[in-house]
């Protein structure tokens, strides 16, 4: 839930590594910092607490060819000037930058530095003395040290390391956390994410875990543990640079919003061959023969997961299990006897998701990935893998994905059931395209109602029925996500058994309404809130709406329709934080990418 970049070669570092930075904020944003090479100064450390803008205003013009950068999302220690990256070893001979968590760091302390006085709070300063010591034990040799140091590290780290005595390498080291190597012409990268690198170039190279790499700014060599020398082929990633700035738009998540009918319409441009939608036969195959399917996922994803589950079963003819990952890792249920994994991460890096990955592939049952991101972990180390094709997604709160997910979900199902035929989804996912543009057009309806409803407001609830109950699980996250407002999704028939207490004069309650059999039964509980004080705003389809309804939204597809109620949901997240002046694209306490446990 960091970020880092790296650079070696002939420009000056300084505005790579901040602009690098300043695309891997999403994962990280309570401080940060940069060190860099300068052939008189040695190595300068520039870091605080704060964004990437208050790092830009401390920077000093050194020049520089050589540098590491990091973006952090406290684990250990609060956020400030001693705890912020990168760290230095006391003797000052190497500077690292570490994402991730060290498991064994108590052990380590006791065992290699009992009554050294730390500075930090910090894991990472941990690492860097370590590694200083078992260079000096190892006569000198950094690549022994390196070894050294993943042979006793436990836990999930990706690390960038500067050596003052050698600085025309830089090193990194990587297990479980996301990192990248990036390809130059004069010049090398790292990275967490390609989307800091992609300024410079659109080449990488993965590294596995326990790997580690040598890069100086025309060569790259990637070594196994033991010291082998690994080959391996570069790829091309296909995101254009253009696509993670925001444009005409204030922030990223109105920005990618308004990019879900484009979404949905290049799922169903890259799923379509010969004018049907079609998906890799062996993976068609190898969910047919499944006898169960589990979803494994957390946060939004597990939302959409949830609305996978319903579209696997009603279209798809296959039972479905969905659990939160976090969960599953370490309160494993009973499996059937032919499972399949569906794991659902739009960075294809979430730790929680990875854990239960590892934990499966030992007991031989197949996996799929669903991501949207070509070449993450996940994506690697599964089975198959199925791309959201949604194009970076920068705002920590997830909308674009969360409906490519459903998308994805809804062509997958389709071809393993017989309940839908293939024009019949291509034709009803171009009705759901349409019509998700038509709600964006709608701004200034969701801006009046945030801003009536829960400007002020301490509180809210989503209810809903059917599939209905599943986006008002997704809308009251995405709520609470960037307005701060306490929200909760409820099931509209549990009110009456016991939540309805916490319904006050006053408090907002938003009813979705899109399927027509539970219509009467979700307005009755929404007459229930208002007989009690609450405010209330329905959320509806066109054909079961009604004249008092403040959303009204066309119709589609019954089992399709939470691709569609979720976007009012969104566009009222974004109006009640941006009423609230809150930072919309960055909520406190949150990071786009969670890749530790």
């Amino acid at each position: 839930m960091c970020g880092i970049v790296g650079y070696i070669g002939q420009n000056d570092v300084k505005e790579i590594l901040l602009t690098g930075l300043e695309k891997l904020e999403y994962r990280g944003y309570d401080s940060a910092g940069i060190a860099v090479y300068n052939e008189n100064e040695g190595v300068c450390i520039f870091k605080d607490q704060g964004r990437i803008a208050h790092l830009r205003s401390i920077v000093e013009d050194v020049p520089s060819t050589m540098g590491i950068g990091h973006t952090r999302w406290a684990t250990h220690g609060e956020p400030n000037h001693v705890n912020s990256h990168p760290h230095q070893s006391a003797n000052k001979r190497f500077t690292l930058v570490h994402n991730g968590v060290i498991e064994n760091e108590d052990e380590l302390r006791e065992k290699y530095f009992d009554g050294f006085n730390f500075v930090s709070e910090t894991d990472t300063e941990l690492v860097v003395e370590l590694f200083d010591q078992f260079f000096n034990q190892d006569d000198g040799d950094i690549e022994i040290a390196i070894r050294q140091l993943i042979k006793v590290l436990h836990g999930s780290y990706a690390l960038g390391i500067i050596d003052h005595e050698n600085p025309d390498v830089l090193y990194a080291i990587k297990n479980k956390s996301p990192l990248l190597i990036g390809k130059g012409d004069g010049f090398n990268m790292i990275g967490s994410d390609s989307l800091a690198m992609l300024k410079q170039t659109n080449t990488f190279y993965e590294i596995d875990d326990l790997e580690y790499v040598k890069i100086t700014r025309d060569n790259i060599e990637i070594f196994e543990m033991t010291g082998v020398k690994v080959k391996r082929d570069p790829f091309v990633t296909k995101i254009d640079a253009n696509d993670i700035e925001k444009g005409v738009y204030p922030h990223f998540m109105l920005k990618e919003i308004d990019e879900q009918p484009f979404v949905i319409r290049r799922i169903i441009q890259e799923y379509e061959k010969d004018g049907k939608l079609q998906i890799d036969q062996e993976i068609v195959d190898t969910v047919k023969e499944s006898d169960r399917i589990y979803i494994i996922a957390a946060g939004t994803s597990y939302n959409a997961g949830l609305i996978g589950k319903q579209l696997l079963e009603k279209i798809g003819n296959k039972p479905v299990e969905v659990h939160i990952a976090s969960e599953f890792v370490y309160n494993t249920p009973i499996v059937s006897k032919k499972p399949l994994f569906l794991f659902v991460s739009q960075s294809g890096e979430t730790a929680d998701c990875r854990a239960v990955l590892v934990k499966i592939k030992k007991l031989g049952y197949k996996s799929l990935t669903l991501t949207n991101v070509e070449g993450s972990t996940l994506s690697r180390e599964a089975d198959y893998t199925l791309l959201l094709h949604a194009g970076p997604e920068i705002a920590v709160a997830s909308t674009k994905a969360y409906t490519a997910n459903i998308a994805v979900l809804t062509i997958l199902s389709a071809l393993i059931g017989d309940n839908m035929n293939h024009e019949e989804l291509h034709h009803e996912l171009s009705i759901v395209a349409t019509v998700i543009e038509s709600i964006c057009d709608e701004k200034e309806l969701f801006d009046e109602i945030a801003g009536k409803y829960l400007k002020d407001t301490r509180n809210c609830f989503y209810i809903g029925r059917h599939i209905d109950y599943y986006v008002a699980l997704e809308a009251a996250l995405k709520l609470k996500e960037i307005s701060y407002i306490q929200t909760e999704g409820f099931a509209a028939g549990e009110l009456k058994h016991g939540t309805i207490a916490l319904i006050e004069k006053g408090t907002p309650v938003i009813a979705v309404i899109s399927q027509d059999e539970i219509n009467l039964n979700t307005r009755s509980n929404v007459k229930e809130v208002k007989s009690r004080g609450g405010n209330t705003v329905v959320i509806s389809q066109k054909s079961i709406s009604q004249k008092t309804d403040q959303v009204i939204i066309d119709d589609v597809h019954p089992t399709l329709t939470p691709l569609v109620t979720i976007v009012p949901t969104q566009l009222i997240a974004y109006y009640a934080a941006l009423h609230r002046d809150l930072d919309i694209d960055k909520p406190r306490n949150l990071a786009k990418s969670v890749t530790v446990e």
